[in-house]
């Protein structure tokens, strides 16, 4: 591109050549006490900003922000999903020769944000890698891969890295790759890395960076993650070569973000290796039905399984209860070990609430530690870890407590989980002493306000305090010296902006004048002089200021470094804490909520005696809730549930949802009793949706959601289906139903409970050994229905909808003509009077009847009097009526 004769000044020269290195983010080009944009930058960061576009004076279009406001404006570009490149001048300018130089110091994009506040402390904020490796190896594929018989699927395994560069946190996994939507939906990335050539329709809708496929190379992977972390070999990761693809993204996204954040990333912890059979399946379609996290409406509050739970009183227990719920497990042993611990907080309320005032106010170790680690940390935000530090001996104390009387023996030889918790606690005495020592007791938000080094902790500061302090004192006492020595006694000592400080002597005294005076500056009625000894001491007052600034920059630096190379420690300590927090919160939310410690084992049976939904139930007085038995056991795995609208069969079947992940978090869950043998998949397909978007109507998205359900689903699963086939006609839907039933029953063998309004299926069980009918009872009294919400044996054939459109509103006129139809079609199966107007198709079924339109063949064949026929003439009758049968067909 040719420049003008304007845009190649020197300033604008560098400005271009910076760009070229980062073209797809906007710049922010320091100069001065600003940050400016220019050219297209300039007109996209007005725009995204609502501030005002101007130019330079030959044309370039200008757009810029205060440097102390920056922050304020970078995060609303990040959350536009904008890239942003920090320039800053590197130099200082009073000693620069030509232009300042300057240097892309940082680029922020929404998932690489170190800025404290602003992510929500109770997420996580993930940059995710995706990587796709070649085929499994012979042998690898899993028990679910096989069961589903994938040999139509690509046998390949996708491998992803995810770092949350707020908190250090570093995890690695591979998956199938038809698992590769669940893991996303699961981590629910700001932004994603991914090949150039890399696109599988599963990414959420967010910022996407690609790169070079040499990027994810493993081998060259290998040697980033051994050298980054002092390591010989992998093998202490416990990453072996079926880890290969989750190996090459992450040396994509290390090389990414060492490109984004130059200065390092010291706060980073070691990966830890996330195996997926470890934990409870639950993909975006059953998350967000059972609105574990997120309500089904955007902006509804209090209808989230999370905001019943959450107890949680740090911002690492908040975090851990989020990943707990999205990643139940799978081992009976590892949920009892959790079990344990929060029945031994459940007994011990005292200990329990010591406990929770001990944690309340600790604040976010993981990321304060994280930004003191990268140099970044303020000096309130160090106070802020002083203060939580200074909080953990009580911790320590009261974890103690709880872990000191352990329920029962350790479970194969293992240590109870508070016990671990009390090992793994690093009280941090040291780096608590240190901040303590060293900072003020209320530290300011920035650096330049000063006052933040604590008198006493540093000599040299104190004494440039001293000085600059006790300027009035030293100058009083000068002035009286000089009096004394000259006779003077009008002789005082002053101080301006443009002469510094002088001596003045009024005219009348001059002749008293000693001869080291040196004069400075004369006045109508005076003169003003300096002394060798005034000079001196205004060098020192000068200096003074600039001095105490330098000096407790460093010292704050020195003291912030010491805490940064503590991170390891810090971010261990962390994740105690934030363990501890889950525990005792899901143990007081037992105790408020009344809940009970479920039996957690390897079987298939699952029975629930008086279960209640979590959330429902918190939201309705506790008194007019209806709990319910549910049981599943091979001899009743698959079980139909009739009932009308609004009797509560998509209550039943998300209770039973959502008391299976809490049992496999280990939390205590809303039931009198509970048995339950782990599940390794959970599908809660409930309620209707479209995604138009991708062109697919609610049909398509129920059929796609279900298709997903019955490739992936094996024996261990529990499926909860409501209305399977309602957006096709009847007998479509019917046949839908009834051919999606007998496959889980008959191929997969999973506990299913399937709401529906055909009462056709229930014919199911006379077909299906292992089916059973349920229905949510109600009862008729004076015209009205009365809904029990209480589920019983056996189905019903009536759905009640007219009274519930009723209940809605709908004009009287309308409910009564809605009866006489219904009664109309009850009892002739058509409305308008008389034979239809055209022959029916005879490809497609009546709607209610298959005899709707009388056979004439079958007419005259049940008008024969057998008892009046001769053989030979019942052999012709039969011949006439087989060749009217034929000629029909």
């Amino acid at each position: 591109m040719t420049l003008t004769l304007a845009e190649s000044t020197p300033l604008l020269l560098q400005y271009r050549e910076i760009k070229s290195h980062h073209r797809d983010a906007i710049l922010l080009f320091r100069m001065g006490d600003f940050y400016e944009m220019f050219f297209e930058d300039a007109q996209v960061g007005a725009r995204a900003l609502n501030i005002t576009l101007t130019s330079r004076g030959d044309g370039v279009p200008l757009a810029g922000v205060p440097v102390k406001a920056a922050a304020d404006y970078i995060r609303q570009l990040v959350s536009q999903g904008h890239r942003v490149a920090i320039c800053e001048q590197v130099e200082d300018p009073r000693k620069a020769k030509g232009i300042v130089r300057r240097e892309v110091v940082e680029t922020v994009t929404p998932g690489a944000l170190l800025e404290e506040g602003w992510i929500a402390g109770g997420r996580n904020n993930w940059i995710v890698a995706v990587w796709q490796g070649g085929r499994v190896a012979d042998g690898q594929e899993t028990a679910a891969a096989t069961h589903r018989h994938s040999a139509t699927l690509p046998l390949c395994r996708t491998g992803l890295a995810a770092i949350d560069l707020t908190t250090g946190e570093f995890f690695l996994e591979c998956v199938e790759a038809d698992g590769l939507g669940e893991a996303l939906g699961r981590l629910n990335p700001a932004e994603l890395v991914l090949p150039s050539d890399f696109e599988t329709g599963a990414e959420p809708d967010v910022l996407r960076t690609r790169r070079e496929s040499w990027e994810f190379d493993t081998e060259l992977a290998r040697e980033e993650l051994a050298r980054r972390f002092a390591l010989a070999s992998l093998d202490g990761l416990g990453l072996g070569d079926a880890d290969a693809p989750a190996i090459g993204a992450a040396g994509a996204l290390l090389r990414y973000l060492s490109e984004l954040k130059p200065g390092g990333l010291p706060h980073l912890a070691r990966p830890v290796v996330r195996r997926s059979e470890r934990f409870l399946w639950l993909d975006e379609m059953t998350r967000r039905n059972l609105e574990l996290v997120e309500p089904l409406r955007h902006g509804v509050k209090g209808v989230t399984l999370i905001e019943t739970l959450d107890r949680t009183v740090t911002p690492m227990g908040a975090r851990l209860l989020r990943q707990w719920l999205l990643s139940p497990l799978r081992d009976p042993v590892e949920i009892t070990r959790r079990l344990d611990a929060v029945e031994r907080c459940v007994l011990a309320s005292g200990d329990r609430t010591g406990t929770r005032e001990a944690l309340d106010g600790v604040r976010d170790l993981e990321r304060l530690g994280g930004r003191a680690a990268a140099g970044r940390a303020t000096p309130r935000e160090m106070g802020a870890l002083r203060d939580s530090f200074q909080r953990l001996p009580a911790v320590h104390a009261a974890l103690a407590v709880l872990a000191a009387e352990p329920l029962r023996s350790p479970v194969n030889g293992q240590p109870s989980t508070l016990s671990s918790l009390v090992a793994d606690l690093d009280p941090l005495d040291d780096l608590a002493r240190e901040l303590a020592a060293a900072l003020c007791d209320r530290p300011p938000a920035v650096l330049a306000e000063g006052g933040v080094i604590r008198e006493g902790y540093d000599a040299e500061l104190d004494e440039a305090r001293a000085l600059r302090d006790g300027g009035k004192q030293y100058i009083a006492a000068m002035q009286q010296r000089e009096r004394d020595r000259t006779g003077i006694p009008s002789l005082k000592v002053g101080y301006n902006k443009v002469f510094g400080y002088y001596i003045e002597i009024t005219q009348s005294h001059k002749a008293k004048v000693p001869p080291d005076y040196e004069r400075r500056q004369t006045l109508a009625t005076a003169e003003r002089f300096v002394t060798p000894e005034l000079k001196a001491y205004e060098a020192k007052v000068l200096g003074a200021e600039e001095r105490i600034a330098e000096l407790e920059s460093a010292r704050f630096a020195e003291v912030r470094s010491r805490v940064g190379q503590a991170i390891g420690r810090i971010q261990r300590t962390a994740r105690v804490l934030g363990a501890l927090d889950v525990l005792v919160a899901l143990a007081e939310c037992a105790v408020t909520n009344r809940y009970v410690r479920p039996r957690v084992h390897d079987g298939f049976d699952l029975t629930l005696i008086q279960s209640r939904h979590p959330v429902i139930e918190r939201m309705m007085p506790r008194e007019q809730f209806m709990p319910n038995d549910i049981a599943f056991d091979p001899a009743a795995r698959v079980q139909l549930v009739t009932g009308p609208n609004m009797a509560g069969k998509s209550t039943i079947l998300r209770q039973i949802g959502l008391c299976v992940i809490l049992a496999q978090i280990g939390s205590f869950i809303p039931a009198d009793q509970a048995d339950l043998g782990v599940v390794d998949r959970l599908f809660t397909r409930v309620g209707a949706s479209d995604n138009l978007a991708r062109g697919q109507s609610t049909f398509m998205v129920e059929m796609s959601e279900t298709s997903a359900i019955l490739h992936s689903a094996t024996e261990r699963s529990l499926v909860l289906l409501d209305e399977i086939g309602r957006g096709t006609s009847t007998y479509d839907g019917v046949a839908i139903a009834w051919a999606v039933s007998e496959h889980l029953h008959d191929v997969i063998g999973c506990k299913t409970m399937f709401a529906t309004h055909y009462h056709e299926l229930m014919q199911l069980p006379e077909r299906l050994q292992h089916a059973r009918n349920l229905n949510v009872a109600v009862r008729e009294s004076g015209g009205k229905v009365v809904f029990l919400h209480r589920l019983e044996p056996g189905g019903t054939d009536r759905s009640y909808g007219i009274h519930v459109a009723e209940l809605a509103g709908l004009p009287g006129s309308v409910v009564a003509r809605a009866h006489t139809v219904l009664r109309t079609l009850e009892g002739d199966h058509r409305v308008v009077p008389g034979a239809p107007a055209s022959p029916p198709d005879p490809g497609q079924l009546a709607l209610f009847s298959a005899e709707a339109v009388p056979d004439p063949v079958m007419t005259d064949l049940r008008a024969i009097d057998l008892d009046a026929l001769t053989p030979l003439e019942a052999l012709n009758r039969l011949a006439e009526l087989q060749k009217r049968a034929g000629g029909r067909a």
